[in-house]
């Protein structure tokens, strides 16, 4: 299926969620660089491969909105992991009343993504950026992870759900995931958008994946629903 084939579509989004809502900072608590500084240093200390070369996992939003230079790129494939939207979101694109979902990497299965190897050398503030922006809502464990390339294997470090916090949605049907998608929004925009934007960047990629299409398919009935 190509970008322009997906049912769901900003102008549909935009109907049923015209404007943002509000931030709430007390929805989320968020954690400071010197409060994540050492989870960073205990995940440099035990990376893999070269020690000039850092790449990073993407599979959700990093891979449309990456935010930090890219020296190289490149389709691949993880195992034992899944790409599923698990990881409840209470804000940013979601609120407490009404959260949303983001994506997560949850075990089982494989997941094909888009490996980025960062330009820098130095590992604690080359990655700081993107450990920030996945690590500061507690939602995400890391873990550096085998990812097949055409090119070769690389070690990439790569986020995956917190199992035991509290933002861990377990295994809900993919309807009862579609409600919450549909009917969220967070200062950012709609969780439907954050869907949308991941399924066009696989699409644009020639990723397939089987929970993003039924997801954006679902998302987008009860949003046409809406729309009536």
């Amino acid at each position: 299926m190509s970008a322009s084939n997906l049912a769901l579509t900003l102008d549909l989004i935009a109907r049923a969620h015209p404007e943002p809502v509000a931030d709430d900072a007390t929805a989320l608590h968020l954690l400071t660089d010197d409060e994540l500084r050492p989870g960073l240093a205990s995940a440099v200390g035990g990376k893999p491969g070269p020690a000039d070369e850092i790449w990073v996992f993407a599979y959700g939003s990093l891979m449309w909105q990456p935010e930090f230079a890219v020296a190289e790129r490149r389709i691949g494939l993880v195992r034992g992991f899944h790409r599923r939207f698990c990881l409840l979101q209470r804000r940013f694109r979601g609120t407490v009343e009404r959260p949303g979902f983001v994506l997560a990497l949850d075990r089982g299965g494989t997941c094909k993504g888009v490996a980025f190897r960062l330009a820098g050398t130095d590992p604690m503030a080359t990655l700081m950026p993107v450990w920030r922006r996945e690590m500061k809502g507690n939602g995400y464990a890391s873990r550096w992870l085998p990812v097949e390339t055409e090119c070769g294997v690389v070690h990439a470090l790569a986020f995956i759900v917190n199992r035991l916090g509290d933002r861990y949605a377990g295994r809900l049907s993919e309807p009862e995931i579609a409600e919450k998608i549909a009917a969220a929004c967070g200062h950012l925009g709609p969780s439907a958008e954050y869907l949308l934007r991941t399924a066009q960047a696989c699409a644009e990629l020639g990723i397939r994946d089987r929970h993003l299409t039924r997801l954006q398919a679902l998302v987008a009935e009860r949003l046409r629903g809406c729309d009536a």
